[in-house]
């Protein structure tokens, strides 16, 4: 599948994605659906990434307008395409990487108090890995107090409507896939 950025000042670029199914990069029709849900939300908000695999929406976000990114992986050459990535858009200057666990770098997010505006994850499908993040970023309290957490899953994952103090309010499904949205 050919990746590339939909819209905003990297427009066109393509984007590399490892070779294998390890990584399953968000196709361009969820990725324009998405950043058609969200819009002007994007703009100037501070963005996570999580399960970042190519970097695809985190670099969505900062072509079209985030102040800034941060990318977590924990799989080698996937963080090798994301710094890649970022350096062919020219975005590299607004996102940060990080190869670490997930669970590990949200509890670090947490200690040092930062906050997002949107939160996007993109779990490996069908590995029940949505429901604990989602009880981590509540946990930490990584979310601003207007912001947005995305779930990209299976259409077979059954999320639950709350999550501690994260309500789920929209839910839309394309092909085999499912965007779920939470807020606080």
């Amino acid at each position: 599948m050919s990746v590339r950025v939909i819209a905003g000042c990297a427009r066109g670029i393509p984007l590399k994605a490892p070779k294998g199914m390890h990584t399953r990069p968000t196709s361009d029709r969820i990725k324009e659906a998405l950043f058609n849900i969200i819009g002007p939300r994007v703009i100037d908000s501070v963005f996570l990434d999580l399960f970042a695999g190519t970097g695809g929406i985190g670099i969505e976000a900062l072509s079209r307008g985030a102040s800034n990114a941060f990318f977590i992986e924990k799989d080698t050459k996937a963080l090798d395409i994301i710094k890649n990535n970022l350096l062919n858009t020219k975005l590299e200057d607004f996102g940060e990487v990080y190869r670490t666990d997930i669970e590990v770098m949200l509890h670090n997010l947490g200690n040092e108090g930062r906050k997002f505006d949107i939160i996007f994850l993109d779990p490996p499908y069908l590995q029940e890995y949505e429901e604990r993040v989602l009880h981590k970023i509540s946990m930490y309290s990584l979310l601003n107090a207007r912001g947005i957490v995305i779930v990209e899953s299976s259409k077979r994952t059954v999320l639950p409507e709350v999550v501690q103090n994260l309500k789920l309010y929209r839910q839309k499904r394309y092909g085999d896939t499912l965007l779920t949205f939470y807020s606080l």
